[in-house]
Order: structure tokens, then sequence, then C-alpha cells
């Protein structure tokens, strides 16, 4: 049933008969006693503020209290994943990194260790190119929490937060532009490892980062943590315990939040987690409040794995030696910055005839992907990150889908809602952290 048509009826146990026509909704009917059992339907969005992005929520209220809600999806619909059966599989990195845009760095990684699984090149992805990814991945993850509690403070009444949060969010971002070029959508993990190396003056500026933002972390605590109305509006709020995550396959930091320490960092490692030093902090209220508790000390403890990822930077290649895979990365640009060096060109046409038509097949075409299909699993700021990658032996994705969490934890919102209160919905929605990019996919 399409939202653009919305049509229901429901009959409650005293016969009366509540519908909801036109094209999205009009007009609540009730029975013969409108004052003691009314009961009404509102949009809550699609817009920004408080629900978090395009997302429309449809709530039955009665008074101030949520008897149901449904959410509805699409206004934000891209169709990344059928174009990129249209592109190589390099372009593909282009494409994912713009779905959950507050975490492009996981979209391209998940994307990049499912092709490397088709090629069978996991084993050749340098030690350097694979510390990277570490690196930018947490120093993603710090920035998309940023960007959650100055959103939720913001939405909650605590606008000054909203500053504060942003401010170092921007500290991040400039980190992304020397080593990538970009702020967002850097299409900079790409399969086979990364596509140029980390700079020096990149590396200075995450040192000086490291020792910032742990001041700024007792900041955010000392402004929000003892505040009674930041206290009233999260603790014993959007409560979902450990069973209910589980049931609805919700993951990440509001699964931990209900006392289970689920990551798949420690549980399935990948990019060889298995050998940093850090912990999965978990709470055990399942509320906005251990939420917010786990998303801040998720935040210390990617500092210690960003340290840890600088500190093993050894020199080294950020790509695979196989030119077929590597040839993006190995691009000489011209002088303008968009096409190829004068050397670069002399170089190719100065080969033999074989050289110069497989390398106009490599960039029209892009490298073949043996038949097969994979499933990658990493662990993104909103929880579980999926790959489901298949390749039918040719130069394009046959299928490429992923396992957004955004869109799988959006439907534990009406259990979390439904009878509380109207101004509830708006911290528990905010609590479950979703990206309706990823989420319309």
């Amino acid at each position: 049933m399409s939202a653009s048509n919305y049509a229901t009826e429901r009959e409650t146990a005293e016969g009366k008969v509540f519908t909801v026509t036109g094209g999205d909704w009009d007009v609540v009917l009730s029975g013969t006693d409108p004052i003691n059992d009314e009961r009404i339907v509102v949009n809550m969005g699609p817009q920004h503020p408080s629900t978090h992005g395009v997302l429309r929520l449809v709530l039955e209220l009665e008074g101030e209290t949520v008897r149901e809600l449904r959410s509805v999806v699409g206004y934000l619909h891209t169709g990344i994943e059928k174009n990129m059966e249209f592109r190589n599989w390099v372009q593909g990195s282009a494409f994912v990194t713009r779905m959950d845009y507050l975490a492009p760095l996981f979209n391209e990684t998940a994307y990049s260790l499912a092709v490397e699984k088709l090629l069978g090149i996991e084993e050749q992805i340098t030690e350097r190119a694979t510390t990277i990814r570490v690196l930018m991945m947490e120093l993603n993850r710090i920035s998309s929490h940023l960007v959650w509690v100055a959103t939720t403070a913001m939405e909650l009444g605590a606008i000054n937060m909203m500053l504060y949060g942003f401010r170092e969010r921007e500290y991040v971002l400039e980190i992304f532009e020397l080593i990538t070029g970009l702020r967002m959508n850097h299409a900079y993990v790409r399969p086979g490892g990364v596509a140029q190396d980390v700079p020096d003056e990149a590396i200075t500026k995450i040192r000086d980062f490291l020792k910032l933002m742990p001041k700024k972390l007792a900041e955010y605590e000392k402004m929000l943590s003892g505040q009674p109305i930041w206290l009233e509006r999260t603790q014993n709020v959007g409560v979902l315990d450990a069973t209910g995550c589980l049931a609805m396959g919700v993951t990440g930091p509001v699964l931990r939040s209900a006392g289970l320490a689920w990551d798949l960092r420690k549980t399935m490692p990948y990019c060889g987690y298995e050998t940093y030093e850090f912990d999965v902090p978990t709470h055990t209220d399942g509320d906005v409040w251990g939420r917010y508790l786990v998303r801040l000390a998720e935040i210390r403890e990617s500092l210690k794995l960003v340290e840890q990822a600088v500190d093993r930077l050894r020199p080294g290649p950020v790509m695979v030696a196989d030119r077929k895979i590597a040839w993006p990365a190995q691009l000489a640009i011209g002088v303008d910055g968009m096409g190829n060096s004068l050397e670069h060109v002399a170089k190719i046409m100065g080969q033999s005839m074989e050289s110069l038509i497989h390398h106009f097949k490599l960039v029209t075409e892009g490298f073949r992907v043996p038949p097969g299909q994979v499933y990658v699993g990493i662990e993104a700021p909103r929880g579980e990150l999926g790959v489901h990658a298949v390749s039918d032996g040719g130069t394009r994705p046959y299928r490429v889908h992923y396992r957004e969490p955004s869109f799988v934890n959006l439907q534990a919102l009406p259990a979390m809602a439904e009878g509380g209160l109207i101004a509830d919905v708006i911290a528990g929605g905010a609590s479950l952290d979703p990206v309706m990019g990823g989420c319309d996919r």
C-alpha cells in the first residue's frame, strides 16, 4: 500500500470505526462520544528537525499519548544499488559513499571488502592500506557520533550543543579533506586499497585532534550529563531491551545500550581489528540515556584506535600490485587536475599496440570479477552494515545490496514510542540515529 494513497480502517472493541481516507490523511471519524474517545492522526515529518531526515511518521494520538506509529520511508530514494549495475566495479565506490552520507568511509570499506573477497585478493591488501582504512573509519565514527549528539541535543532543546558538536566534527572533515581531497563522499577506499596515501600534514593534524578531543568530551558531559532537563528527556524514554533488539535485528549502540556487547570488530573481526586494544562500551537501561552514554564512550574508544593506527603506519604501498585492479589509483593526472598527464600518455602510446588496446579496455570497462556471491559485514556507527555482492563474471556488478542499519533499526520505533508521549517520539527516534540516505538507497 503506497504512502501517497494511505487508507486504513480500524475497528475498536466498542465496534466504532476510525477511517483515514484521501491522499495521505484527511479525516478521522469517531463514534458518538468524540470528547471522551477522540483519536486523531497527524504527520510528523517528512522534514529534518525531529525525524532526523526526510522520514515521515504517521501518528495516531489519544491526547498526547501515541497509540499507533507507522514509519513511511522513500522520500530520499536515490536508486544507488540499481545504478551500480550499470557501472564498473571501481565506479561503485563513488556510488556507495553517498548512501549513509554521515559514514561514507564505512560504505566504501564494506563494498571494497566484498569485491576483494570475490576477487580472492584479501591477503594481497597491503598493511599500510588496511591500517589507513581503520584510521579513516574510526575518525568517521567519531564525526558521525558528534553529529548525533549535536542534533539530538538540539531537538531536545539544548541548542548550544549543536554548535560544539559540529565544531569538532568540522575538525575531522578538515582531516578528511587533507587526505582524500573531499570533506564527504570521498570514494577514497577502493577495491585493492585506498586511492592515495596519507600526507604528513594530515598525521600532524590527527595528533593534534587526539589531544583536543578528550577535553571537548569532558565539556559535553559537563553540559549535558548533569542537566536536569536532559536527564528528564532521556532517562526511561524510548526503552527497548535486548530481547526486543534481537527480535527486530537492531544492532549498534542501540543494542549495546541494552546490555549486549555485540560489536563486529570484536565478534567477527576484519581489517585487523583483532590486533587492536579497545573495549566495547555497554549500558543496561536500554533507553535514550544509555544510548547517549554508549556513544560518548565509543568516541573515546575510537580515539584509542586512531592513536594506535597512526603509530602503526609504516612506509609502503597503499594499493595491490596487480595493475588491472590498481589502475585508477596509478593514473598520472595532468596539470589541469582533470586529464592524463603528457608523460602518462607518452608512456602508453610508446608501448606495443597490445598494451594500448589493453589500456583502452581497462579505461572503458574496468577489471573482471569471477562469478560468485559474498556477504561482508562491518560495524558502522549505526550498527551492522552488510554488503551482499553478486558477480556474473563481468566488469560490472550483477547485484549489490546493502544491509543498512538505519533501515533495519527504524522498525523498532513503534515498539519504543507506542504508549508514550508524542514529545518522546522525537527523543526515541533520534536515539536510533537514522540516516535516510542509507535507508532510501
